[in-house]
């Protein structure tokens, strides 16, 4: 059931997406040849006017077909009897003879082209407002009030206190706990210029990150607030007790576990001796046997926390936190490429289809016990951030992306005619290629997570 749940999400993100290209090329005269959603042998398919929708076998990804866009793969040809060795160029002057050429994608004008190819990734940031509206009007929003400072630590030297309300870091306007959480995990070591309001009253202070190198046991795994494992290192000892991402710790050694930092407590004072470790999995709990490693670990310390505790919000507000919500997932996907870049992410952190649909199903399965209400804004939640990182990475200016096709649209237009067709498809060519090589090793790695 969590697998269909999750493949329901990323069918909604997907039509979603292609129903973008769809109205635009529609409201623009465009002809659709066809609208389909996943790759592969079509499952389901059936004409309506002059477009062949259809549902294929591989539900992970689809596709928006313009006239003038692909001449040898329309239902139309096919039913003709089209040969499998008749030419490109044949086949292309059929088409031409027998369909109205002016409503080919390629013969509007450039405004057109780029609403229509702009449409896909406007219409995910769409529905990742809309369900952001819906889950801070029922949820609530995280504000940045810091829940705890403690003790000795760079946050109490600078003056901070609990109930401090972040509005601003390094001169950026912040809204919610998430935004000092993803400025520490993208720059761990920068200085923390920040402003807050205190009862009323607005105050700065500078919190330097203290660097800290300590040697200690552990285990390989990054733990969430809610005793949840978010990811497990390849060839930690965590992996190879069994542990996988999305399990929820119970108990170490026969002690109950609330937080992290018992956790890590446990871990640490264990002496490197075997940790029998219960979780709980699918509902069900395991008993597993961990030894920690003693490991090297550096890190940057500030002693301040967020644990982003929701607050109700107003109709205004709430549409407003809603536009501020989008664009924290858009800067997350723009901050995760800056890491990958600098080689902060490696390909292990990086999933595919095959991973999310893991993910959606974690988060499903942890949801449950809070009731159906909860799994749904889950979802929505998961939703949100797939749709805005999809609108996102599709806007990139990468050959056969919609932001590599915005691209030659844009230099048609310096150039003040369009780039050779033939030039234009090897680019796009090679881009698809690129592209499927790299989603087959990132689905492998995602496989190879799973077990």
């Amino acid at each position: 059931m969590n697998i269909v749940l999750a493949i329901i999400v990323l069918s909604v993100i997907i039509i979603v997406h292609e129903l973008g290209h769809f109205i635009l090329a529609k409201a623009n005269g465009v002809m659709v040849m066809e609208f389909c959603i996943g790759f592969g042998p079509k499952l389901v398919s059936f004409k309506k006017g002059e477009t062949v929708y259809s549902i294929k076998l591989l539900p992970f990804g689809g596709a928006c077909i313009m006239l003038g866009e692909d001449f040898l793969d329309t239902e139309d040809e096919a039913e003709e009897g089209e040969s499998e060795e008749t030419s490109d160029n044949s086949a292309e002057k059929s088409v031409k003879e027998k369909y109205d050429m002016s409503r080919s994608f390629p013969a509007q004008s450039v405004w057109a082209r780029m609403s229509i190819l702009a449409a896909g990734p406007v219409f995910n940031f769409i529905l990742a407002f809309v369900l952001s509206v819906i889950i801070i009007g029922f949820a609530g929003y995280d504000p940045c009030e810091v829940s705890a400072v403690a003790d000795n630590s760079p946050a109490s030297s600078a003056g901070l206190e609990a109930g401090d309300l972040i509005t601003k870091i390094n001169g950026h306007r912040v809204t919610f706990s998430r935004d000092l959480s993803l400025e520490t995990l993208m720059h761990p070591d920068r200085t923390l210029n920040i402003t807050y309001e205190r009862e009323g009253q607005k105050y700065t202070a500078k919190v330097v990150p203290e660097y800290q190198k300590k040697v200690s046991y552990m285990t390989g795994i990054t733990i969430l607030s809610d005793c949840s494992i978010q990811t497990v290192e390849n060839d930690s000892p965590a992996k190879k007790g069994g542990i996988k991402a999305g399990d929820k710790i119970k108990s170490i050694q026969g002690t109950e576990v609330e937080n992290t930092q018992q956790i890590v407590d446990i871990i640490a004072a264990c002496d490197g001796s075997e940790q029998t470790i219960v979780v709980e999995r699918d509902g069900k709990e395991l008993t597993l046997n961990v030894t920690p490693q003693m490991k090297e670990r550096e890190s940057y310390y500030t002693g301040l926390y967020s644990y982003g505790a929701r607050q109700k919000a107003g109709a205004l507000s709430t549409v407003g936190y809603a536009f501020k919500d989008v664009g924290y997932w858009i800067r997350t996907v723009f901050g995760s490429l800056g890491m990958m870049f600098r080689g902060q992410v490696s390909l292990d952190d990086v999933s595919g289809p095959v991973g999310v649909v893991s993910v959606i199903g974690d988060v499903v399965e942890e949801s449950k016990s809070d009731g159906a209400f909860y799994v749904l804004l889950n979802l929505f939640n998961m939703t949100v951030m797939i749709s805005a990182n999809l609108g996102v990475m599709n806007l990139l200016p990468l050959p056969a992306l919609d932001g590599g096709r915005l691209l030659f649209v844009i230099l048609e237009i310096l150039r003040g005619k369009p780039v050779a067709k033939e030039k234009e498809g090897i680019v796009h060519f090679a881009g698809m290629i690129l592209l499927m090589i790299l989603m087959v090793v990132v689905m492998f790695n995602d496989i190879k997570n799973l077990f």
